[in-house]
């Protein structure tokens, strides 16, 4: 009987402390539950940095190219196989000095025929001048008729005009035969080199290019979006490769009015205001500088800040110093340089801007924004 109460009252103590002991459970479930949320990720740490005045390379320098004044495509105004060429790329050349020379053995056999055409209608011409010599003097014996000298005077009419078509065709033929020499138009230097000996070319076919003696110029291309930022007589400045540090005056001489359908840009060209000083640069490569325009960017930002925008455009992550957290300011920017790019509108020169690894970010995530020198800048 005593441990029949025992059991009793053991039963009746467990059944008591079962409430107490699901409430310590789900407290500590509740517990382990927010240990684990505050043993999330820890926020990521990104390099921020201000938005610097926008230099040269702001699209404000163009890569370019020396380039003659003066160039000319030179071709053989008739056709025919190309027998011998007497310079090749590089060479100096004098006007009227032969560069090439093709077969002339047809043109030459055209003229002989032309010739003897001409031959011919001429002694026709002499036949029908003796005709109506002799019919006039008839004419003033009354021994024939008015209209018999009429048709002498038509016959010689028409022999007369067939000498001068035949010697119109003798004196293109001769041409053609003298065509078959290729001939420098002026003095220069040859930059290009199409056709080679024994290649049979058609007339107007490119040989040679010639770049004339005279001013160089620098050929550059603007993009379509900021040619009207530019205009013809605009200063410039001109750095060749050869001559790092040196910067030559130039202007732009001249802007091509119509864009490039495959690149969509307009060709221009700037001069020198020294015409020698690339006198000797043919070919090489050159940068040419200019001034910011008015309303220009002021500010730059590395090209590895900036990211796709919502709508298509480009924007930039944007870091509140206060809450430590981004936010993507849609942005516009300017033509692309080396390693930076012109931003036009969007932020300012005080914006944390995150410099690198913006592809990982989501909006309003919380960052710890540091700058190159890896000191925080929420504080500053």
């Amino acid at each position: 009987m005593r441990k029949t109460r025992l059991d009793t009252r053991d039963r009746n103590a467990l059944a008591a402390a079962w409430p107490v002991a699901l409430a310590l459970a789900a407290l500590l479930a509740l517990g382990g539950c927010g240990g684990d949320e505050a043993a999330g990720p820890a926020p990521r740490t990104v390099l921020v940095v201000q938005p610097g005045a926008a230099g040269d390379p702001g699209g404000l320098a163009f890569a370019g190219e020396v380039r003659a004044r003066e160039e000319s495509a030179l071709a053989f105004r008739v056709g025919g196989k190309l027998v011998k060429r007497h310079v090749d790329v590089g060479e100096r050349v004098r006007a009227g000095q032969v560069l090439a020379e093709l077969d002339a053995e047809d043109l030459e056999l055209q003229a002989t025929a032309a010739r003897a055409q001409l031959a011919a209608a001429e002694g026709e011409l002499a036949r029908a001048s003796s005709d109506r010599a002799r019919y006039a003097a008839l004419a003033q014996q009354q021994l024939v008729s008015r209209s018999a000298l009429d048709a002498q005077e038509a016959v010689y009419a028409a022999a007369a005009g067939q000498a001068r078509a035949a010697r119109a065709n003798y004196e293109a033929a001769r041409n053609a035969a003298g065509y078959a020499r290729l001939l420098a138009p002026r003095d220069g230097v040859i930059a290009l080199r199409q056709a080679e000996a024994g290649q049979v070319v058609a007339a107007g076919q490119t040989i040679f290019g010639l770049a004339a003696d005279g001013p160089r110029e620098i050929a550059i291309a603007l993009p379509e979006a900021r040619v009207r930022d530019f205009a013809v007589g605009q200063r410039a400045a001109v750095e060749l490769w050869n001559a790092p540090g040196r910067r030559l005056p130039a202007r732009i001489r001249e802007i091509a009015p119509a864009a490039d359908p495959q690149t969509r840009t307009h060709a221009a060209r700037v001069a020198l205001d020294d015409p020698a000083a690339a006198a000797n640069g043919l070919g090489q490569s050159a940068r040419v500088f200019f001034d910011a325009p008015a309303g220009g960017a002021k500010l730059a930002v590395p090209l590895a800040a900036v990211q796709p925008g919502r709508d298509g455009g480009k924007a930039l992550w944007v870091v509140d110093p206060r809450t430590r957290r981004v936010r993507l300011v849609p942005v516009k920017l300017g033509p692309y340089g080396e390693d930076s790019v012109p931003v036009l509108s969007g932020v300012s020169a005080s914006d944390w801007i995150v410099a690198a690894g913006g592809h990982l970010l989501r909006e309003g995530e919380a960052v710890v924004p540091v700058d190159r020198g890896n000191r925080p800048v929420a504080d500053r």
